[in-house]
């Protein structure tokens, strides 16, 4: 689980917002590697995909230890940087996907105190069967443009559709 203070803070309120979401994934941390002496890690975490069984992605996110965080001065928030990667892991078997354009968010947890989330967004692209994956931060204001992606391909697979396979 993150170490970020804010998280320590609002223990009560994030555990009331996970039961609220229930729909959405859950991470695990897998593995964590030191940068720095300043405490901070590079996290990575395990997600699987709540309507796509068989879908395993995995992000990895700065996370400011408390060194840094006193030296920078800035509690309660870590950067926006992560990085993505979603892979077939069993057979796929799609449930009931959202198929529009923006997709849906599959996955969120807090980078800062209050507002600033980092966020995996399912987009299902038709003309080439392929699921997508996008990795970002979502702010009330000044949203970033960092962001990463990936795909995982359905084309010559074994797909199971629980609704039926979209025409």
């Amino acid at each position: 689980m993150r170490g970020l203070i804010g998280r320590k803070l609002l223990g009560g309120a994030l555990v009331a917002s996970v039961v609220l979401g229930a729909g959405a994934a859950v991470a695990e941390e897998v593995g964590k590697v030191g940068v720095d002496w300043l405490g901070n890690d590079i996290i990575v975490e395990a997600i699987k995909d709540p309507k796509v069984e068989g879908v395993t992605c995995h992000v990895s996110y700065f996370d400011r230890g408390i060194i840094d965080r006193l030296h920078k001065g800035n509690w309660f928030e870590d950067p926006s940087d992560s990085s993505i990667s979603c892979r077939q892991t069993g057979p796929i078997i799609i449930g009931d996907i959202d198929m529009s354009e923006r997709g849906e968010e599959v996955f969120k947890q807090g980078i800062s105190l209050i507002w600033k989330k980092q966020v995996v967004n399912r987009i299902y692209d038709k003309a080439n069967e392929t699921l997508i994956y996008l990795s970002h931060s979502r702010q009330v204001q000044n949203g970033s443009a960092k962001m990463s992606v990936t795909t995982v391909p359905l084309y010559g697979q074994n797909v199971v559709w629980s609704k039926g396979k979209p025409q």
